[in-house]
């Protein structure tokens, strides 16, 4: 059966999510608390990312004529990739 678009879409974005995850480090913990600690640190920034990445993709494909909507979603762009950078 052929696969739509969307489909197709939403595999791209989870191959560009495993790319952009980096790879876990080796790094010797203190103890098992702290190993899963750092790993559910790591999950959660990576969950923000992806849901500021979907935000940004929203913006982006959002067209309008009227300039007060444009600045503002112009703004809220600035500030989703802000925090992109932040996460690292």
């Amino acid at each position: 059966m052929a696969r739509g678009w969307e489909s197709k879409s939403v595999e791209e974005q989870k191959a560009g999510l495993e790319q952009a995850t980096p790879a876990p480090e080796r790094v010797m913990f203190e103890s098992e608390e702290a190993r899963r600690a750092a790993e559910e640190e790591r999950l959660r920034r990576a969950r923000r990312r992806q849901a500021l990445e979907l935000q940004r993709e929203n913006i982006l494909g959002q067209r309008t004529s009227n300039a007060g909507r444009r600045a503002a979603l112009g703004a809220a762009l600035k500030e989703i990739e802000a925090e992109i950078a932040g996460l690292g």
